[in-house]
């Protein structure tokens, strides 16, 4: 890799027409609806704030579930078709090429319960918002919200008294015997 900041593909973002660009044949990576909606959300709020990863063959390296919801027709109209992109050297093989698809996605992280439940706890108490515009904003279910938000992600529950676990069965041995 070349060294300065001029040298990076950072410094060359272009705009090209989604139609352009084709997904790679090996990325692991998939991602439920629920989680493209949220990601359709993201970029409706913030817009595009990451660019597409491709090679000069217009092969998508990283960001192909952001190429995927491009094709949403909010999205389409916000920039005409177009998003952003940036190209690796042609000198990158196929294996680093297989490896930077890898390690774009798994150098994202993961996110924690218990920080989660913070993040929700701040929301509702300090910021004010409803579940709904949790569920909206952030892609959760009304259950996960209350989990989190009542019991910070742990299984017992501290607020309404329904919602408190049973006894589990037990099993007759006697009838497993041909009792």
């Amino acid at each position: 890799m070349k060294q300065g900041s001029e040298a990076q593909p950072i410094s060359e973002v272009k705009w090209v027409n989604r139609d352009e660009l084709h997904a790679n044949a090996y990325n692991p990576n998939k991602v439920f609806p629920v989680e493209l909606e949220l990601l359709v959300q993201s970029i409706l709020t913030c817009g595009w704030t990451q660019p597409i990863v491709i090679r000069s063959n217009n092969e998508i390296v990283d960001g192909f579930h952001r190429w995927l919801v491009s094709n949403d027709a909010r999205i389409l109209e916000m920039t005409g078709g177009m998003v952003p992109v940036v190209t690796l050297p042609d000198d990158m093989g196929m294996a680093e090429q297989v490896s930077a698809t890898i390690t774009h996605n798994r150098a994202r992280g993961s996110h924690f319960v218990m920080s989660m439940a913070d993040i929700v706890r701040s929301l509702k108490d300090e910021q004010g918002v409803d579940d709904q515009w949790i569920q909206q904003h952030l892609g959760m279910e009304q259950e996960e919200i209350h989990r989190l938000y009542d019991n910070a992600g742990s299984p017992d529950t501290k607020g309404d008294p329904d919602d408190a676990f049973e006894d589990g069965w037990v099993p007759d041995f006697g009838r497993m015997e041909g009792g």
